[in-house]
């Protein structure tokens, strides 16, 4: 829990800069690029953010890494302050936070669609459209296909589940018939 909230607190103070000099996008890419990066190369991670390597060595795999990248200055001073106050290894949950809150900034929300079959982009665009109007905001949309639902879709918008697929009602009725039986 203490991990998300120092998470949450840089991304926070991030997006405040990006927002106070209109670079709360270039910041998100740049971030999200090299959470990215650290996340799929183990090699990268360790050499980053192991302490039994020296930390000038680390510190200078860091520089480079952000020097080839052609990070923006605020980005630069960024990733530093964190390496040098021992939150690098938080830079994913940090990523994550900013990306929400950047999407909040913008009016945007994220939503995962997931169906029994393929959905016709009619289909999709409605879905998000509705979404649209229920959240007021923007929705960008996530199209998955899952077939143990049987039929029907499951959204999935922020905490809130919607929930039409065929699998959860038949789950429901056995459950309401196995009540039934016990009395």
């Amino acid at each position: 829990m203490k991990n998300f909230a120092i998470a949450r607190r840089y991304a926070q103070a991030l997006l405040l800069i990006g927002k106070e000099d209109g670079q709360a996008e270039t910041y998100r890419s740049e971030l999200s690029g090299m959470a990215e990066l650290i996340d799929q190369n183990h090699l990268l991670h360790q050499a980053i953010t192991n302490p039994l390597y020296d930390t000038h060595a680390r510190k200078r795999v860091l520089e480079a890494m952000i020097e080839r990248l052609g990070f923006s200055r605020v980005m630069r001073s960024f990733l530093l302050l964190l390496f040098d106050k021992g939150r690098i290894g938080f830079l994913d949950s940090i990523d994550e936070f900013y990306q929400k809150l950047a999407d909040d900034f913008k009016g945007v929300a994220r939503a995962t669609v997931t169906s029994a079959t393929k959905l016709s982009s009619d289909a999709i665009e409605k879905i998000r459209a509705g979404l649209s109007r229920r959240t007021g905001k923007e929705v960008i949309l996530e199209v998955n296909q899952d077939p143990s639902l049987i039929g029907g879709i499951v959204t999935r918008i922020g905490d809130l589940v919607l929930d039409g697929s065929i699998k959860t009602q038949l789950l429901g009725m056995r459950e309401s018939l196995k009540k039934g039986e016990g009395a």
